[in-house]
């Protein structure tokens, strides 16, 4: 008999790979336009409220949500895993508004800090994760959290421009409710909108234990690690070196952050579209690390003199920063769905979107002490030995073939 020939992958998704990906984008980009309406304006609001001239409780108002989020991660992407995505992802987006109603509810600090950690227990990134990779074949599933990925870029540029416009209009508590109406919206897309889930195949079961000893997974979620880390604690120093450098005001941030997104996304998409294709994802994923890498340094150099560094290396040093995160926010969940057990999925993202979050919180904590006891180029010499680390890592990863090489006897 002879040999199956090798299928050559669709260069096109089709419509329900579309409407999939996109409606689960919608998801993701609802609920974070409710998160970061917040976060330009809730530091100089807590200041009025009782409790809020305590900056240790601002900051734990502000990262608990990322806390609560590390805990649920991985019960709930096992849950999805065992009983199905669509309702996971609703028991979520239900905490997810339960938070918000509480947080626009509270007259203290103490009480918005409840509603913040309400609204973190929705942790469905994992379980809307493993959707998408769930409804997209191979060779598209990049393509598909490129569109994640570039909906949250989106999302958080709208929200720099229009936060402070809001809570002039309606105040944090509308805000906070809005936060809850558009979890509510994100529930009605999903059981409306969202295609059902394809049906799942009969595979082994995996135990947690395999999913979080896995070699080639635990490249990946350093990696998630540290990229956050490296994110976080850079902009504990970014904004004030915009203001002090380059005399940009905070208001007006949005100017340069809007476009810096947009056109990091367009540079991001050629090397991830060519890799996938001519199956060189992993030349692309380790030239986005080094890149990263190169900031760091760069950001570092800036920093110890920039009396004498012009302002402009600053914002290309940032549009260089956006287009790796944005290449490797994009590959890696792709790349831990694919490597992942197929009966563990939702598992294996769980582990992955955990370190995310505790990242989050890890950075933030770790580049303010840097900044506070040693200076702010100390911030970019750690991403910088964090993202070496992780090159050095993920440089033994074993290489992928080319996306949808399978064979026709399936």
């Amino acid at each position: 008999m002879p040999t199956p020939s090798p299928v050559e992958p669709s260069s096109r998704m089709t419509r329900e790979e579309i409407r999939a990906s996109l409606t689960l984008a919608s998801i993701f980009a609802l609920r974070m336009l409710g998160m970061f309406l917040i976060l330009p304006v809730f530091a100089v609001h807590a200041k009025s409220l009782p409790g809020g001239d305590s900056t240790t409780l601002v900051g734990l108002a502000m990262g608990i949500y990322g806390l609560t989020q590390s805990f649920g991660q991985i019960p709930f992407g096992m849950a999805s895993d065992k009983y199905g995505r669509k309702p996971v992802i609703v028991i979520g987006l239900l905490l997810f508004a339960l938070g918000s109603f509480i947080a626009a509810a509270s007259h203290t600090l103490a009480w918005v800090i409840v509603g913040r950690a309400v609204q973190g227990a929705g942790a469905i990134s994992a379980a809307v994760t493993a959707f998408i990779a769930d409804a997209t074949r191979d060779e598209h599933r990049t393509k598909a959290m490129a569109m994640v990925g570039g909906s949250i870029g989106l999302t958080f540029a709208v929200s720099m421009v229009a936060s402070p416009v809001m809570y002039r209009l309606i105040g944090m508590a509308g805000i906070f409710a809005l936060t809850g109406v558009l979890s509510c919206i994100a529930i009605f897309v999903v059981l409306y909108i969202v295609p059902p889930a394809p049906q799942k195949i009969h595979a082994e079961k995996v135990s947690f234990t395999e999913v979080l000893m896995d070699r080639e997974l635990g490249r990946l979620n350093y990696g998630v690690f540290a990229l956050h880390v490296a994110q976080m604690s850079m902009f504990v120093v970014v904004p004030s070196a915009l203001v002090q450098y380059v005399g940009l005001p905070v208001a007006s941030h949005w100017k340069l952050y809007l476009p810096i997104m947009v056109v990091s996304v367009a540079l991001m998409l050629p090397p991830v579209f060519v890799g996938e294709k001519r199956g060189k994802m992993k030349p692309v994923f380790l030239g986005a690390i080094a890149l990263l890498a190169l900031v760091q340094l760069g950001l570092w150099a800036f920093m110890s003199s920039p009396s004498t560094t012009p302002a402009w290396v600053l914002i290309g040093l940032l549009l260089a920063f956006f287009v790796a995160f944005n290449i490797l926010e994009a590959t890696q969940p792709s790349l831990v769905s694919r490597m992942a057990p197929a009966a563990a999925k939702g598992s294996a993202l769980g582990v992955y979107n955990t370190l995310q979050a505790l990242a989050l919180f890890c950075g933030g904590a770790l580049g303010g002490w840097l900044q506070q006891h040693i200076g702010p180029a100390s911030v970019f010499v750690a991403g910088a030995a964090l993202t070496i680390v992780w090159l050095i890592i993920a440089a033994k990863m074993k290489s992928l073939p080319r996306r949808g090489a399978a064979t026709a006897s399936a």
